[in-house]
């Protein structure tokens, strides 16, 4: 068998090789050509990105997403759907001890199959990082970067800056595709779009991190492409965290089989009258070129708009009804004398956006109800709030939240659209003694308007990991990430993940 490193970076036949490579990506830029096209320029970007270019409010985002991509892929693998991803992996491939598994010391996979599994763990959940356009961008880059690092050597494993400057070249190509599209910037109804720009973000991290050519890089994203979509009917089942999973590992597949020189479309990301790119996921798709790394306008999207992070693991939209009825849980308690009773209830009217898969009456899983207004809205009217033990079987089937859940009414007023960053969450709640509580959410803790303070960010990290780690790897992970880009080679944090 051959060596690791061969057989991932063909045709890169030395590790010297691969090294000198990756040097000139860091120091070099090649000059635009003209006249290039929109797929040109992005291989152009995967290969120009310099440490320089990263600011601090870059770096320090990017940590942050890192931080809490491993917190959730942590706690995520403890779910049953990892499980049975994981145990897929084991019984129907062979062996490949290569890439560390969340969760699972000692236990590793082939790169692909780590990026695929640890995927599924990050969004096992739906307690991953969210941006706007709607997507979830973490998860689908950093599984495929982590099990790169396994891949290499241990005297030469790629640097904390290589891993940063690599994770967010995938997240802007991610960013740059979703505003390409109008429709994009709404909560989806067709296909989950990570499992599109997710993969192809994917391809364009690993690209970098494996140091390939041009040319390469081009092929990579092209070969993403087809390898790309998952539809919404999946939606609030077991299978949607394999989109972000599947996005994971068909980006890194698309970087290694470029490297041994399989080649696709060189314009895949082109509006080509007749040629369907990437504009057959978005029929209002209207590319434009990047703006060069070397030219001093050029600013990273992650500079201007930050990052959602949950609170607690669900669809991003039901933030904003948890935090509204929360609002009215605190009226209902100074009211009922610190006991909140569903007979006391005769209506609970919901205004929220109108996105069928996210209107869920009586939700039959938990899935579903990571899923659901109703729930999610009722559920914080009973506890004051939503957490991780809220879609516990015991919390789901609890006769006081169907005793709620009975008494909803959803309207969709004009004025809240389904976009991530316009919309609201109201919660009005009519008693039977006639008094009407009400609750409104335009921008709830943790949305990139109003971010988690380090702090918080922290606290959802250390809650999420020590679920499996003790307390000195937990910590070990924190330092590791707070100077990741000071660190010679990446073994420090990928010592506490094994």
């Amino acid at each position: 068998m051959l060596p690791t490193i061969q057989r991932a970076i063909r045709p890169v036949s030395t590790l010297s090789a691969v090294r000198r490579l990756h040097n000139s990506a860091l120091d070099v830029m090649e000059q635009p050509a003209p006249e290039e096209t929109v797929t040109s320029n992005f291989s152009r970007f995967i290969q120009s990105v310099q440490p320089s270019h990263l600011s601090p409010v870059v770096l320090q985002r990017s940590k942050r997403m890192v931080l809490d991509s491993i917190g959730v892929g942590l706690l995520g693998s403890t779910t049953e759907v990892f499980d049975l991803a994981l145990q897929h992996c084991q019984h129907v491939y062979a062996p490949d001890d290569i890439s560390f598994v969340y969760g699972r010391s000692g236990t590793k996979l082939s790169p692909t199959l780590a990026a695929l599994v640890n995927g599924v763990a990050v969004h096992s959940m739906d307690f991953d990082d969210t941006w706007h356009p709607a997507t979830h961008p973490s998860g689908a880059v950093l599984p495929a970067l982590l099990a790169i690092c396994d891949m290499f050597p241990n005297n030469s494993k790629p640097s904390g800056l290589d891993l940063l400057m690599a994770f967010n070249i995938g997240i802007e190509v991610q960013g740059r595709l979703m505003r390409f599209s109008k429709e994009a910037h709404n909560i989806p109804k067709r296909f989950h779009p990570p499992s599109v720009v997710g993969t192809l973000g994917s391809a364009a991290a690993c690209a970098r991190l494996l140091c390939l050519n041009h040319s390469q890089c081009s092929h990579a994203l092209a070969i993403a492409a087809s390898l790309a979509g998952a539809p919404m009917a999946n939606a609030a089942t077991q299978s949607k965290p394999l989109h972000i999973g599947n996005a994971s590992r068909q980006g890194l597949e698309a970087a290694l089989l470029a490297s041994r020189g399989l080649e696709a479309s060189s314009l895949i990301l082109d509006a080509v009258p007749g040629i369907a790119g990437f504009s057959a996921f978005y029929e209002d798709y209207t590319p434009s070129p990047m703006v060069s790394t070397e030219e001093a306008e050029h600013t990273f999207l992650l500079e201007t708009q930050d990052i959602a992070f949950k609170r607690f693991p669900a669809h991003l939209g039901m933030h904003w009804v948890a935090d509204a009825a929360a609002h009215v849980h605190k009226a209902l308690l100074a009211l009922s004398g610190g006991i909140i009773s569903p007979s006391s209830v005769q209506e609970i009217l919901l205004r929220v956006p109108c996105s069928k898969y996210i209107n869920r009456p009586f939700p039959e899983s938990e899935h579903q109800a990571r899923h659901s207004f109703q729930f999610n809205a009722c559920t914080a009217l009973l506890d004051g709030q939503v957490t991780v033990h809220s879609f516990q079987p015991e919390a789901l089937l609890r006769p006081e939240l169907h005793a709620l859940l009975s008494r909803v009414r959803v309207e969709h007023p004009q004025d809240n659209p389904a976009n991530f960053n316009s919309m609201y969450g109201e919660v009005q709640v009519t008693l039977v003694n006639g008094i009407v509580l009400r609750g409104h959410c335009d921008t709830f803790y943790g949305h990139w308007r109003k971010p988690l303070s380090d702090e918080s960010l922290q606290e959802k990290f250390r809650n999420n990991a020590s679920v499996v780690l003790p307390p000195e790897r937990v910590d070990g992970i924190v330092e590791a990430v707070e100077g990741l880009e000071f660190l010679s080679d990446c073994k420090p944090l990928l010592a506490q993940l094994q």
